[in-house]
C-alpha cells in the first residue's frame, strides 16, 4: 500500500525552551518566520502525503488554530489590500488535511504514536518528530518511502553520531543490506540511549520512520522504562522478532531542533537559504567580523 498518512507527534512538554514554552507549544517556535512544525508538515506534503495526524496534548490549542481557517485575519488582509500575507495565510489552511488525537500522558513517542492507531487504520505510515528538519534536495520522507517500497519493512532514518552524543540516540546493530545500497542496513538489534561504551555503532535514529500496523501490537506489548515512558525503540525490538527493519542513512543536513544551540544553528542556516534575507543576512555576519561567510 502506498504511504498516504502521516503521524506527528506533538504533546511535549518543550521543557527545554522554558520560558519562551510556558505558554505556547515547542512546535509553534518560529524559524526565521514560520513555526517549526508547519516546515515537517510541508516536508511531508512534498513527500506525498495527504493525510497529517498531529498528536497533541494540553496547552496545544495554538497548533490547531495555526492549520484552521482564520476568516478575521483573511478578510483583515483582503481590506487593507495585503494580496502576498493574504496568500500565505491562506496556504497553511489548504496545505493537507489535518487531523488531531490527544494524548493524555506523556508517556513517551512510542505511546504517542501508539494513540494514532484508530486513524492510522491498517496501512503503513509515516512518523515525522517535529524537532528534526533536515533540509535536502528530495524530502527526507520522501526518501524513506522510496526504500519502502522497495524492501516492504519499516525503515528508520539514520545517521552516524560522535560517540560523546551516542547516548542521547536510539541506536542500531545492523549488516549491510542486499542490493549494494551502502546507505541501507538491515537492522539485527536496537538499543535506546547507549553508554558509549555500550553503543552497538555509531548509527543513530533520528525523527524520521516509515511503520507499519504491525507497530501497534508491539508498544501495547512493551513495559514502561525507569522513566515511565514507553520507548518505540524498545517496540522496533520487538517487532523484529516478526519483521525486518531497515535503517536508512539519508541524503541532506539535519538540524536537532530540539535543544537551544541547534535551533541556533538552523535558524542561521534557514535565513542564509532565504531569497529575501540571504544576502543582506550574510553582509550583517561579515560585519561582526566572524570570518568569510561563504555563499
Amino acid at each position: 500500500m502506498k504511504i498516504r498518512k502521516a503521524v506527528l507527534p506533538a504533546a511535549g512538554l518543550g521543557t527545554r525552551f522554558l520560558p519562551a514554552t510556558k505558554a505556547q507549544p515547542k512546535e509553534m517556535l518560529p524559524l526565521v518566520d514560520k513555526p517549526l512544525i508547519q516546515y515537517v508538515i510541508e516536508e511531508a506534503v512534498d513527500a506525498g502525503i495527504q493525510d497529517v495526524i498531529l498528536v497533541t496534548g494540553r496547552g496545544k490549542s495554538a497548533i490547531e488554530d495555526h492549520f484552521d481557517v482564520s476568516f478575521e485575519l483573511e478578510r483583515f488582509l483582503e481590506d487593507k489590500g495585503k494580496g502576498e500575507e493574504l496568500r500565505i495565510v491562506k496556504a497553511i489552511s489548504d496545505l493537507v488535511n489535518v487531523s488531531y488525537v490527544r494524548q493524555k500522558e506523556a508517556l513517551g513517542l512510542g505511546h504517542a504514536v501508539s494513540v494514532a492507531e484508530s486513524l492510522v487504520g491498517e496501512e503503513p505510515f509515516a512518523v515525522l518528530l517535529g524537532d528534526d528538519l533536515v533540509r535536502s534536495d528530495v524530502p527526507c520522507i520522501r526518501q524513506m518511502i522510496d526504500v519502502y517500497e522497495k524492501v516492504k519493512a519499516p525503515v528508520l532514518a539514520v545517521m552516524r553520531v560522535p560517540a560523546e552524543e551516542i547516548s542521547s540516540y536510539g541506536v542500531i546493530d545492523a549488516e549491510p543490506a542486499s542490493g549494494g545500497d551502502r546507505r541501507l542496513h538491515r537492522v539485527t538489534r536496537l538499543v535506546e540511549k547507549p553508554r558509549k561504551e555500550d553503543a552497538p555503532s555509531d548509527l543513530a535514529i533520528i525523527g524520521r520512520y516509515i511503520l507499519t500496523p504491525a507497530i501497534f501490537q508491539h508498544v501495547r506489548a512493551t513495559a514502561q522504562d525507569a522513566r515511565g515512558e514507553i520507548q518505540l525503540t524498545n517496540a522496533l525490538q520487538s517487532l523484529l522478532s516478526e519483521s525486518p527493519v531497515y535503517g536508512f542513512e539519508f541524503e541532506g543536513v539535519r538540524h536537532d531542533c530540539g535543544n537551544k544551540l541547534g535551533f541556533l544553528m538552523a535558524t542561521v542556516e534557514y535565513a542564509l537559504d532565504r531569497p529575501d534575507l540571504g544576502e543582506p543576512f550574510r553582509r550583517y555576519l561579515r560585519s561582526l567580523g566572524l570570518g568569510n561567510v561563504e555563499d
